[in-house]
């Protein structure tokens, strides 16, 4: 699994024209799922999703988590996290899950975060999607291989 995390102060995204999806301040964050990710893996990094810091604090720290700080997530399938450019220009996404199972777990990622009782906002899986978003910082966090 990868996630890519942006915070943001606006972020929205589109299919065909229509907005499906658009949240204020808090993450948006892509979703890479992985040929033998599970829901062990999914619940691992919704956790450290949840629990990382990444608001600043009354001091200007980057000490608060987005539930601190009333945030909302703007979740994004992308399972082009999973391009392989080692040979040739063209990309490789062998490393992708299965587009069932991906499915599957993005969906289930999308529940249980919503569990959490945080606003959430996603995407359409395999859509052809725009994504606009106005990143807070800008921060931007790579979460992989935990």
């Amino acid at each position: 699994m990868k996630l890519v995390i942006q915070r943001v102060t606006e972020a929205n995204v589109t299919v065909d024209g229509a907005v499906i999806g658009e949240i204020g301040r808090g993450y948006m964050v892509l979703v890479g799922i992985g040929q033998g990710d599970n829901e062990e893996i999914v619940d691992k990094y919704l956790k450290k999703l949840i629990n990382l810091r990444i608001f600043e604090d009354e001091n200007g720290k980057t000490n608060l988590s987005i539930q601190d700080v009333g945030g909302e997530l703007l979740l994004i399938s992308q399972f082009t996290l999973y391009a392989s450019c080692k040979k040739g220009n063209r990309p490789s996404f062998t490393e992708a899950g299965a587009p069932d199972e991906a499915e599957r777990l993005y969906d289930y990622m999308c529940e249980k975060a919503k569990e959490t009782g945080i606003r959430v906002e996603k995407g359409s899986f395999g859509a052809d999607m725009k994504v606009s978003l106005v990143n807070d910082g800008p921060f931007t966090v790579i979460l992989e291989n935990l």
